[in-house]
């Protein structure tokens, strides 16, 4: 069986994730490719201490062009701020290496289609991270939107819901900050994992009308004193899709202030015949509506069955994130390898570049208090 080595910059919550992920690569059912994770990079040498348990890293350093120099790393997953996306993804893509990218690939417009243009003159495979999609749950919402059971779709509601941010006296970091994350704030943390199903659908809004809240402006600095947070908690974007010829409205919600949620990701389609609609709120639970003589909705019990690539584990139990975490980085291997047949794949450059214009759209729209046209051809 054919191994792929890969490196890792930014060996935090996420970089961990995908280690733990690595090492229970077995537990896929017939898979056609294995994996090792040879490198990781970080500036603190306490998480790099994590690492020193996995049996295959060859190499712990605070200098990523260590990492980028060596030969046998074949992919590089890079977790690091928004504000340092274009500089790593283009070094590593300029390193021979194929990309996997945290979203919102790149802090702006700007650094996201460069991105995209430079892995597409290199020829180097990119894809971006969105993990929740990969549950059953969400996957069983497309069958039903595309089995065309629901009939002319009437309404679309989305979202990702935090409420991290709850607590005012919650120390300031740089998802916070504008410098670090974007003047898109919420929106590029959250809003990828938001539009990775609808994109994938082809429901592009056409436009928008955006609701932006900063709620907390400031926050301790973890120094004694106060630090300023300029970024956007809230985001209600209010657009529009063309589906089968018809104007269908779809709303999608990002919030890290979200009362009663704590890492909430949902979405919901209804129709003339019928809808359906999945929350993490309930993993494990897909609600069906039938319009016929009567109106009803219908509770169905998902398990580990539905997932994109079978494993060992039972199908009548549950999953969690650590599984769905696993399905994408197995998504984006074989679809590397060229043998995703047809299967869910993980997001695009071309989709993470949509979600920019979008975001973009959104912020003008709040800007001047107007309806925006989204534009997927413009420069910038």
């Amino acid at each position: 069986m054919k191994t792929v080595n890969i490196g890792i910059i930014g060996g935090g919550l996420m970089g961990r994730e995908a280690a733990s992920a690595f090492g229970r690569w077995f537990v896929l059912n017939d898979f056609p490719v294995n994996v090792a994770l040879k490198a990781v990079c970080d500036l603190n040498e306490a998480v790099l201490s994590w690492y020193q348990a996995i049996p295959t890293v060859a190499l712990l350093t605070t200098n990523y062009k260590e990492l980028l120099a060596r030969e046998d790393i074949d992919i590089v997953y890079v977790a690091l701020p928004h504000n340092l996306h274009k500089e790593y993804y283009l070094e590593v893509l300029a390193a021979g290496k194929d990309l996997l990218a945290e979203k919102p690939f790149g802090i702006d417009l700007d650094a996201a289609i460069t991105i995209q243009e430079e892995a597409k003159r290199l020829g180097r495979f990119v894809r971006c991270s969105s993990e929740m999609p990969f549950l059953p749950g969400p996957q069983r919402v497309m069958q039903e939107v595309l089995s065309g059971k629901l009939g002319q779709i009437i309404e679309i509601k989305a979202g990702f819901l935090h409420s991290s941010d709850l607590d005012p006296a919650k120390p300031i970091n740089w998802k916070r900050q504008n410098k670090f994350c974007g003047e898109i704030g919420v929106m590029g943390d959250l809003g990828m994992h938001v539009l990775h199903v609808p994109l994938r659908l082809g429901w592009m809004p056409e436009m928008v009308h955006a609701q932006l809240q900063k709620i907390i402006t400031e926050r301790p600095d973890g120094k004694g004193g106060k630090a300023v947070c300029d970024t956007w908690n809230n985001a209600s974007l209010h657009t529009q899709v063309e589906i089968g010829g018809n104007r269908v409205p779809m709303t999608l919600e990002m919030k890290r202030m979200a009362a009663g949620e704590t890492n909430t990701w949902y979405i919901e389609v209804l129709g003339t015949r019928g809808g359906v609609r999945y929350s993490t709120k309930d993993t494990k639970t897909l609600w069906i509506f039938t319009c016929q003589d009567e109106q009803f909705w219908q509770r169905t019990d998902l398990g580990f069955k539905g997932m994109v690539f079978p494993t060992i584990t039972g199908g009548i139990f549950e999953p969690g994130f650590p599984d769905c975490f696993m399905q994408m980085l197995a998504a984006y291997v074989v679809e590397r390898e060229g043998a995703l047949n047809g299967r869910f794949g993980c997001v695009t450059p071309e989709e993470a570049v949509a979600s920019h214009r979008i975001f973009n759209a959104a912020l003008k729209s709040f800007t001047n208090n107007t309806v925006e046209e989204i534009n997927y051809h413009a420069q910038t």
